[in-house]
């Protein structure tokens, strides 16, 4: 009997949670969703993948003769989707994964129960590009892109990090045949005719100073399908879930949350999951783990009960982005002077995507509104916050 070989997978979180699948961008390995692993396992049995020459794919999955496509691509997912008995699946894809994602939703909807396209496009450059790509590597290697690859996949500096030194080495050891064919599948991808299509519930995500697929690249993909979302994370370029882990994990722990099933939805223990991972990715682990830790049987119906409602109901839900619910919340929390609160949500509302600079505008548009004196405290508690993260960064804590 011939052994079929299939994509090199790695599983992770609860055996009886919904599946979910994570692809990898070109150039990288499954490491590559190392930042929002621990969140998206609480909640799925995740499932990454490499693609073919990378970290432990072969490269022989793809054609080397130039005429591998999406379809290829998006086949052996579905190969590694059945090898696992899962005929319905949640999909999130980096770039060129994303891409898989789009193919996957337009061409086999049933297989698809929710999508989650981060950093990606319906289209990438022109064919030639990508053949000549093709070429070099080839030729070269892939010690030829590396050079090129810090300024595109990252803000400057952060591949002298050891997230970004990981990742490069990740693109040193990809083999030449496998980067290469997924480049001829670049070249030829195009599913912008087909992008209506799509009916499976979708977050789009960009950085905004994303050189290889900027945010019109996830406008028109989001401004092509009905109801799809669009999350813009500010300065990130195209790794934007590995340079700005919080905002990119928030936005997908909440689109998951929204996308489970109607029947998942509608009972009290499901609700209390769904609000807790969201808690969790809005004011961080250690936060929650404290308070967590510090619940007592007077205070525990609490406990469960703003979980439940107010972040398994009301953060969760689809009618607002996080940003502006983060907004909104600053200004409640000026307006009744809750400033112990309002510092855990200042912290909160960065991780949401706001920048300081926003803040700040919240906090000065609520002076008018409501009142000089509680605007003063609210921006002596944002600085001390800003302070606090800072001397953190400076410690490396």
């Amino acid at each position: 009997m011939t052994h079929t070989p299939h994509l090199h997978t790695t599983l992770d979180g609860p055996t009886t949670a919904p599946p979910l699948i994570l692809g990898p961008s070109i150039g990288t390995s499954l490491a590559v969703w190392e930042p929002q692993l621990p969140a998206l396992a609480r909640t799925h049995r995740t499932l990454r993948w490499d693609l073919p020459g990378h970290g432990g794919s072969l490269a022989a999955l793809l054609p080397s003769d130039g005429s591998a496509t999406i379809a290829d691509l998006a086949a052996l997912v579905l190969r590694s989707a059945d090898a696992h008995g899962w005929d319905r699946f949640g999909y999130a894809g980096i770039s060129i994964g994303g891409a898989v994602g789009l193919h996957l939703a337009a061409h086999h909807p049933d297989r698809i129960a929710s999508l989650a396209v981060v950093c990606s496009s319906a289209h990438f450059a022109e064919p030639s590009v990508w053949r000549e790509r093709a070429k070099l590597v080839r030729e070269q290697g892939t010690e030829a892109m590396v050079a090129s690859r810090p300024g595109l996949w990252f803000s400057p500096g952060f591949a002298d990090t050891p997230r970004g030194r990981a990742l490069l080495q990740d693109l040193r050891d990809t083999d030449r045949a496998g980067y290469a064919a997924c480049c001829d599948i670049l070249a030829d991808y195009d599913v912008r005719d087909v992008l209506p299509s799509i009916t499976a519930p979708t977050l789009v995500v960009a950085g905004r100073d994303d050189p290889a697929t900027p945010p019109p690249h996830a406008r028109e993909i989001a401004d092509r399908m009905q109801g799809a979302s669009l999350v813009e994370v500010a300065h990130a370029a195209h790794l934007a879930g590995v340079e700005c882990p919080e905002t990119v994990t928030s936005a997908l722990v909440t689109h998951l949350a929204n996308t489970t099933t109607t029947e998942a939805a509608t009972d009290d223990a499901s609700r209390h999951a769904a609000g807790m991972a969201v808690r969790r990715a809005v004011l961080g682990d250690a936060h929650v783990d404290r308070a967590v830790a510090r619940t007592t049987p007077f205070t525990a119906r609490f406990q469960d009960f703003i979980t439940r409602y107010a972040w398994g109901e009301i953060w969760t839900g689809d009618g607002l982005d996080r940003r502006m619910r983060s907004a909104i919340t600053l200004t409640a929390l000026i307006a009744h002077g809750h400033d112990t609160e309002l510092a855990m949500h200042v912290r909160s509302a960065l991780t949401n995507g706001l920048t300081r600079d926003e803040i700040g505008e919240v906090l000065l548009q609520s002076a008018i509104y409501c009142g000089v004196p509680a605007a003063n405290s609210a921006f002596a508690t944002a600085q001390r916050v800003f302070d606090e993260i800072d001397k953190e960064r400076g410690s490396g804590s």
